[in-house]
């Protein structure tokens, strides 16, 4: 017996959604017959474009949160029932089991909820050749599926699944960073890694010392920590200075949740701004074209490193469209980065005598190996390398336990009337903290240059009840009080 349901009226019903990540959700929504539903609509979606058949198989991996277990085993059902073979991946970080699926040409999809608090969690997907795009979003939303009755009246399934024998996904995914750098390529430098409860902190230390580096395991923690990589905890600023000292680091390297994006902090323990981290990673690496989120720092332009730099909405699915148009354009190298820090090869590259791979979605290793190994070829410490870049600073908080609805309401009000109107009410709100508006963007929220040379965006997150502030100045200081001051205003006007 089934029951055919529409997947556009679960997301509705449920409140497990798409964002920019993939389907994200309270853990209490994100009941077993929910995954399995959405699973087997992406399947369908797949069946559709003929990347999936019965008999095809499917990768599956997780982080470390409490719930991942219960969430991959219901996924794991969709596969089977949809026809489809399990490849178990167990817990490996996000970029790892995609790309064991990009090389086989089969579809992943790994349950996390990256750095959100464990009450939450999500499932990111994958299609057979790249992420899930916007395009492939409306096409799951669209799907109307037949839910066997699997279920109790707690929409968790009655019988335990089976465990299938677990694959090997990291071994390749470590080889491919010690093939392009080589084993020497850290050699000298004392490193050390912040594992919390990052599902890739073993791989990582792993690959430093098969770099040649001098690992120093930091802060492991078998509760789930909540790493946020755009707004880095003051509790982690703090161990990272202290790390630095103590034991005379020279840098910190840490991952978010499901270790797509980096952390890397400096021989003083100052973790370094993700849209900066990208800049010295694409430079690092020789791409000529870069693609990049709006709330990126300005640096990118400002420093005339690359040919083109081609400007997004915030989100990889956006990073990964304007990668593919930048090498239809006849484009050679490519990359993308955002403000988090992820970084996503869009073509092959040449690293010293070898070839890495394109691997077109976010990673967190490829970004801090590639700076490390920069700065210790020029002689550098990391503070002097960033040094080499443009003054401009940036800067991100969010507003947490803020509607998304509430968000697009602030912003819709900010905008409200002509030109004249938005300009005095932006300057009326924003006006004693960073001068007169000279441009206003809407490509994703609202972003205000002002004639100062500070830069205010707003923007509702698209992963879970935030409002995200992303500020940009001449100097780090500025930067921080300029958001903090933003975010203020917001509280009393809420």
């Amino acid at each position: 017996m089934t029951q055919p349901v529409s997947i556009a009226d679960l997301m509705t019903q449920s409140g497990v959604a798409f964002g920019t990540s993939g389907a994200r959700g309270l853990v209490s929504a994100m009941t077993d017959r929910i995954c399995f539903a959405y699973t087997c609509g992406f399947l369908q979606h797949l069946e559709d474009s003929g990347q999936f058949a019965p008999g095809s198989h499917v990768a599956i991996a997780g982080d470390l949160r409490p719930s991942s277990p219960r969430i991959m085993a219901a996924c794991a059902a969709a596969i089977r029932h949809k026809g489809g073979h399990v490849d178990f991946c167990g817990f490996v970080p996000s970029p790892a089991v995609a790309a064991y699926g990009f090389e086989r040409g089969i579809a992943s999809l790994m349950v996390t909820g990256s750095h959100i608090p464990d009450d939450r969690n999500g499932i990111k997907f994958n299609r057979t050749d790249g992420e899930v795009l916007k395009a492939d979003e409306l096409g799951i939303r669209a799907q109307t599926i037949s839910l066997p009755d699997l279920f109790d009246d707690q929409d968790m399934l009655r019988k335990t699944a089976t465990v299938e024998p677990l694959i090997d996904v990291a071994t390749a995914y470590i080889a491919r960073y010690i093939d392009a750098f080589g084993a020497e390529a850290l050699k000298g430098l004392k490193l050390g890694v912040y594992e919390h409860s990052a599902v890739g902190r073993d791989i990582l230390a792993a690959l430093v010392e098969r770099l040649g580096g001098e690992v120093h395991r930091l802060g492991r923690s078998e509760t789930f920590i909540p790493v946020d990589t755009e707004a880095v905890r003051p509790e982690d600023q703090d161990f990272a200075k202290q790390w630095a000292a103590e034991l005379g680091l020279d840098s910190i390297l840490s991952t978010d949740g499901d270790s797509d994006r980096p952390l890397l902090a400096d021989e003083n323990g100052a973790w370094i701004r993700g849209d900066i981290l990208g800049i010295l990673s694409a430079r690092a690496l020789r791409i000529r074209a870069v693609a990049t989120p709006v709330s990126c720092n300005s640096a990118v332009e400002l420093s005339g490193l690359f040919d083109a730099v081609r400007r997004t909405r915030i989100g990889s699915p956006f990073v990964i469209e304007a990668m593919n148009a930048l090498s239809a354009e006849g484009q050679a190298t490519v990359c993308g980065y955002e403000a988090n820090g992820g970084f996503l090869l869009g073509s092959a590259v040449d690293v010293g005598k070898a070839r890495l791979p394109a691997l077109p979605t976010r990673d967190a290793v490829l970004p801090i190996i590639a700076t490390l190994v920069d700065a210790r070829q020029q002689g550098l410490s990391l503070s002097a390398l960033q040094a080499q870049l443009p003054a401009r600073h940036t800067f991100s908080e969010r507003l947490q336990n803020y509607p998304t609805a509430q968000s697009q309401a602030l912003i819709a009000h900010l905008l409200e009337g002509d030109p004249s109107a938005i300009l005095a009410r932006l300057t009326r709100m924003f006006g004693d903290i960073a001068g007169t508006a000279d441009t206003i963007d809407t490509t994703d929220g609202l972003r205000i240059h002002f004639d100062g040379g500070d830069i205010i965006h707003l923007r509702p997150s698209g992963n879970a009840p935030e409002l995200r502030c992303y500020t940009e100045s001449a100097t780090p200081e500025r930067g921080a009080w300029l958001n903090a001051s933003v975010l203020g205003i917001l509280r009393v006007t809420a």
